[in-house]
């Protein structure tokens, strides 16, 4: 896995209506589809828990799953450090 800063444009939302990733309840599972097999998923999560993003659906997670990761691990100072870190271990482990 080769990591990226600029995601954005990778990313399978690309094109989209930017508004059918920032949806309520139900719709939410909808906008969580577009982010399976998107290869910047991890950089998305990343970017959107290293900036507190509140709103959205980013990195397939909702608001509420980023809070209470967020919350389960202060300790993580940056998630595209962690992320990337990640990676390289897995990397070289196969």
């Amino acid at each position: 896995m080769s990591w990226t800063d600029d995601w954005a444009k990778e990313g399978r939302c690309r094109g989209m209506d930017p508004d059918a990733l920032f949806v309520q309840g139900k719709d939410q599972r909808a906008a969580k589809l577009t982010c399976r097999g998107c290869p910047v998923v991890a950089e998305c999560l990343a970017d959107a828990l290293d900036n507190r993003t509140e709103f959205g659906v980013w990195g397939g997670m909702t608001e509420r799953e980023r809070r209470a990761l967020l919350r389960r691990r202060p300790d993580v100072a940056s998630w595209s450090d962690l992320f990337q870190s990640a990676a390289r271990g897995a990397a070289v482990s196969r």
